[in-house]
């Protein structure tokens, strides 16, 4: 769906890059939950645009407005509407482009499917459109800290080939605000530094980077995914791949645990406190698709951004050869922003799974 998602909590997006606003409206959010703009403000804060000197120079505050679903600062039960304004478009910044597909934008395939396009910023292709769902991640967020305990960290993991100490095996208890002590949002001062240097670098030569977030997801109890097609792992793929510019998922040990043997790879059964764990992790906290209880880990791959300010030889729509330098701003690397939106989407799929396991239970002979 283009603009769907969820069974039990679900979201319903809208808006483009340039258009008068976007927003969210959540269905199945449960009643009594308290719940204000404040709740929700702090990762569209770190989402926005404009927000450090390493991403795009466009400035929004991204104020979000609570429309319908809470009376006296509490939820009805009923469907929650929200809504950030767009203040700082600047459409005519892609005059000159809307008569050539972008190298790696989606002019073309939306052009090809639609036979229509918003053409300034990439329209709903844009990362813009993710403010929904971090808004609308950001309640589901509220629901499962309060009501299970549930804790979701995200961080910066590598930029280019500038890999961090901490990676999702060896996450620890790092917090958000450990993370947040960074510009880049990478734990690991050391390499932070490292990584902050090399996007300035290609920030001011009009060029772009990619690289990895690491994920980890804190206190899921056992028994949470839908197998076989709605998998635990396999909606959280779902719903990162869904972020713009990803290109690679990985849950527990991902493509590295290709190169271990079975002997090495597999996590013995052990008895934690007065139930069953794990003494490794490399399932990644999930197993035929359902959680066990462990950590959960994902790594996810993002891509240079396609926007970069250096000319590129390229075609219009007519196939004529043309050369291409964008005018618009946009991020030399996305990852640092990327953060929250990692955050919120794991919130929305594990808050509707374990509605779902609640819906189960409730009904169960067993």
């Amino acid at each position: 769906m283009s603009s769907n998602f969820g069974k039990l909590f679900s979201i319903t997006t809208f808006g483009e890059s340039h258009c008068r606003s976007v927003g969210v409206v959540i269905d199945g959010c449960p009643p009594g939950l308290e719940l204000s703009e404040d709740d929700i403000q702090p990762q569209l804060n770190r989402r926005r645009p404009g927000q450090s000197a390493l991403s795009t120079d466009r400035q929004e505050a991204d104020q979000v407005m609570i429309l319908s679903g809470t009376e006296h600062g509490k939820t009805l039960g009923t469907p929650i509407a929200l809504r950030v304004n767009n203040k700082d478009q600047r459409p005519g910044d892609y005059s000159e482009m809307s008569h050539i597909p972008r190298p790696s934008h989606a002019d073309y395939t939306y052009q090809t499917k639609y036979g229509i396009r918003a053409s300034s910023g990439g329209g709903r292709s844009s990362a813009r459109e993710t403010i929904g769902s971090v808004a609308a991640g950001a309640v589901a967020d509220k629901v499962l800290r309060e009501k299970f305990g549930i804790e979701i960290v995200a961080w910066v993991e590598s930029v280019g080939d500038i890999v961090a100490g901490v990676d999702t095996v060896h996450s620890g208890t790092i917090t958000r605000d450990e993370v947040d002590r960074t510009t880049i949002r990478c734990p690991d001062e050391k390499a932070a530094g490292l990584m902050e240097k090399r996007v300035g670098e290609l920030k001011d030569e009009g060029d772009s980077i990619g690289g990895v977030v690491g994920c980890v997801i804190r206190g899921v109890p056992a028994g949470i995914g839908e197998p076989t097609f709605d998998k635990l792992e396999a909606e959280l793929a779902h719903v990162m791949l869904a972020i713009p510019a990803t290109k690679g998922f990985e849950v527990g040990s991902g493509f590295a645990g290709t190169t271990l043997k079975g002997s090495q790879h597999n996590d013995p059964f052990i008895l934690k406190g007065k139930s069953l764990g794990t003494k490794s992790n490399n399932s990644g906290g999930t197993q035929g698709g359902i959680s066990n209880g462990e950590d959960i880990t994902l790594r996810i791959a993002f891509k240079p951004p396609a926007t970069i300010s250096l000319p590129q030889q390229t075609v219009d729509f007519d196939g004529k050869a043309v050369e291409l330098a964008a005018k618009g701003r946009h991020d030399p690397c996305v990852v640092p922003r990327a953060i929250p939106i990692v955050e919120s989407m794991a919130a929305l799929v594990v808050l509707d799974m374990i509605m779902q396991q609640e819906a189960r239970k409730a009904l169960s002979f067993t």
